[in-house]
């Protein structure tokens, strides 16, 4: 009796991977993303917007920061030179001869100037009880 033979319908293990699922997957996806993306509204900033003052200060007492990063503090015609740790200090006594809230403190920096010196001056301004600071800005022509 001659031995029996298999046909050759055995398994065999595939090598590669099946691509055709991927790419149905990923081009579900883009259609998705290309369809939602105009819908998307950019994120807008909205500004508040500024009037003018009921009364103009009486006493505008000037902060200048220079290139250096040393402190000026100008009040009419009358400039010294002040450290950071007494700049404080000085406002609330040039602010003690005036009126509660009649004086107002503007921040005057030089365009080189690390906006993080600007900031901490804002902020040790208003810690120490000033009420109205400003910053002084160059219109562009």
């Amino acid at each position: 009796m001659p031995a029996m033979s298999s046909r050759g319908r055995g398994r065999r293990t595939i090598n590669e991977i099946n691509m055709v699922p991927f790419i149905d997957v990923m081009l579900v996806l883009l259609i998705i993303f290309m369809v939602t993306a105009p819908l998307i509204a950019p994120s807008m900033i909205d500004l508040p917007s500024v009037g003018k003052a009921a009364k103009a200060p009486d006493q505008v007492i000037q902060v200048q920061i220079r290139k250096d990063e040393g402190i000026d503090v100008k009040v009419g015609e009358k400039s010294m030179s002040v450290p950071m740790t007494d700049l404080a200090q000085t406002v609330q006594q040039l602010q003690a001869g005036t009126p509660a809230g009649t004086s107002a403190v503007v921040i005057a920096a030089d365009k080189s100037v690390k906006y993080e010196l600007v900031v901490n001056v804002m902020d040790k301004l208003q810690r120490a009880g000033v009420q109205r600071v400003g910053l002084s800005v160059q219109v562009a022509k």
